[in-house]
This record gives structure tokens, sequence and C-alpha cells, in this order.
């Protein structure tokens, strides 16, 4: 049986065309149970807004409605893998929380409790913003010293009086700055435009990973129970490339972590792939749902790693071609080869 790791996506993967995909691939009775808990909160069902007519950024996109639907998507995903065995779960940003639950250190619906509710704590806060930018060129070739000097223009902002600007997601080839609004606007003013998109903004995302979020981490803190939280069934690796055990992770450790650090500090997930790579050694590295846009920046993070010789886009295009490693579950194609 091939061995994978399987990684959970954070916010920004369900768009208008994963719109319709949770109601078909989820257990009808723990929808039933989301739902359930969404209308007690006096919140749009799942069901609701994934059947909707058409796709709403406005809608969509907002933390307290975009987490919990890529939230069920990924464990849909997780719960219908066939013919692989997973020895690790990682995820990006809010695909922590679903790490969690995939791993077992959370049940699915303890998981939800989770989810529905740091992503409503956001979306009532909304603190701050995100940005993405490249540092590696289209051609996927590592360039620490374009990291290294994109870092320092951000530092610089910071220093600045009523400006704040601090790295969010090392995410592969690119970085995820958040900060304040004046922070974000000088970032886009002291560089220049590339590959016809970044300086990005990230719609209805807030300074994820960063102090801004201390209030929220707080809440959370009040609001969720340590109670929650279990041992993994299955090797969990974090924000931070740490890996938690099975039988050896103290859920109080857990916790304090996911309601602490995860949220007020920066959240390396080309540290959870290099640690997924090298502890591991999957045959298969297995993307969840929804959407396939963390399949370039997985890519990217093996690159980095440089895993199996990789050093290039048509490296990784080349490996993929003769022998598939990586799985995004959002592409039919692809999602056929593991269910």
């Amino acid at each position: 049986m091939r061995k994978a790791v399987l990684i959970c996506p954070g916010r920004g993967t369900y768009t208008k065309t994963e719109l319709g995909s949770l109601t078909r691939f989820l257990d009808r009775n723990l929808l039933a149970h989301f739902d359930a808990r969404r209308t007690a909160l006096n919140q749009e069902t799942l069901t609701a807004l994934d059947s909707a007519a058409s796709y709403s950024v406005s809608k969509h996109t907002r933390g307290d409605n975009a987490s919990a639907l890529i939230y069920a998507c990924t464990l849909g995903d997780s719960l219908a893998l066939q013919g692989v065995e997973i020895v690790a779960v990682t995820g990006n940003s809010m695909g922590w929380y679903s790490a969690l639950a995939c791993s077992g250190a959370l049940t699915p619906q303890n998981g939800f409790e989770l989810v529905n509710t740091m992503g409503t704590l956001m979306q009532q806060s909304l603190i701050g913003g995100q940005i993405i930018h490249p540092f590696m060129d289209e051609n996927w070739h590592p360039n620490p010293a374009r990291k290294a000097e994109l870092l320092r223009i951000a530092a610089e902002i910071n220093t600045r009086p009523d400006h704040t600007l601090t790295l969010s997601i090392d995410l592969g080839g690119m970085l995820v700055l958040a900060g304040n609004e004046a922070g974000l606007k000088a970032f886009e003013a002291a560089v220049p435009p590339e590959q016809g998109r970044f300086p990005m903004r990230l719609a209805n995302h807030a300074a994820f990973h960063t102090a801004l979020q201390a209030p929220v981490a707080a809440q959370g803190r009040a609001a969720l129970p340590e109670s929650l939280f279990g041992q993994p069934q299955k090797p969990l690796i974090d924000g931070r490339g740490q890996i938690w055990w099975p039988r050896a992770a103290r859920k109080a450790d857990l916790y304090d972590y996911t309601l602490g650090h995860q949220v007020t500090e920066p959240y390396d997930f080309t540290a959870a792939i290099r640690t997924a790579a090298r502890e591991f050694a999957p045959d298969l590295f297995i993307i969840a749902g929804p959407g396939t846009t963390l399949g370039g920046a997985v890519a990217q993070c093996l690159i980095l790693s440089h895993w199996q010789g990789m050093a290039s886009k048509q490296d990784f295009q080349s490996r993929q071609a003769a022998t598939p490693m990586l799985i995004s579950m959002g592409l039919p194609e692809q999602r056929a080869l593991v269910v």
C-alpha cells in the first residue's frame, strides 16, 4: 500500500469552481450535524451556502462561512481516501484545524466547533489584512536573496510609526505578509508589480498569524475548552515543522499551540512540508479539497527542500509526469487515484 502525507488546505480554496462540491462528497449525517450547529448559531447552513445559485465573493469568502465550508470539504475528502496509508497529516494556516480532525486529535464534530468558532471570531474582528508576493520566478527557481530582500522591506515598513507589516505564512515560493492598512499600502508602493498580479491582496482575510490576532486568540481560548482535544491517531505536523506523535502529545500543549502560537506567530508551511518529506518519505503527497490552488505551493516546498533532486518547475513536472507524487483531490482525474 502506498504511503501518503495528507495536506489540508486553508482559506481561499473554496471558489466558484467548488460551488456544489460539499453536498456531493460529505457524509450526509455529518453535514446535517454541521447544518444544525450553524442554524443554532443563526448562521446560514453549509448546505445553503454550497447549493447557492451563484458564487458570491462577499458571502462565500467571509471567515464565518469560508472556514466551515473548507473544513467540511477537507474532512469529506479525508474520509473518502482508499488504497493509501496516511503516515502523517499537515495543513496550511486554517488547514491546521482540519489537520487536527483528520489526524484524530479532534472528532469531526469538535473540529467543526473549533473551525466555526475561530472563523466567526476572525470575521467579527477582521483585524488587518494579508498580501501575497512571490520570491521564486515563474520557473520556480529558488531565490533566497529575493526572499531576504522582501522580508527586509517588510521589516523596514514595520518600524514606521503606525505601520504594521510582518510575515504571516512562509508558503513555498510565496510570502504571505500581514499587517494594518498602512503597512499593506506601503508594501504595495515599495515593490514593483510582478507576473501581472502581484503583490496581491487577499479578499476578506485578516492579519492571520501575527500579534494583531492576540485578542482573537484570547476569545478563542475563552470560548473553546481544552476537553475538545485528544491524542492524534496519526503523526501531526504543525506550522513550525514540529511533529506531534500519537500517544506522546499532551493535549494541553496541543490546545495551547492551536489557540496561541498558531494564531499569533508566523506559519511556516514550507517547514511543515519539508518535515513531511524528510521524516516520512511518502510515496504520495495528497492535497484534500476544496480547490487545487495549494498544489503549486506544495511543489515549490518540495523544490526548496531539495526533494529527490528537484530544483525547478520543469524538474517537478518531469517527475510528476513519470510517476505522480502529488495528488490534488480537487482534480477529478487525480481524485480517482485515491478514492
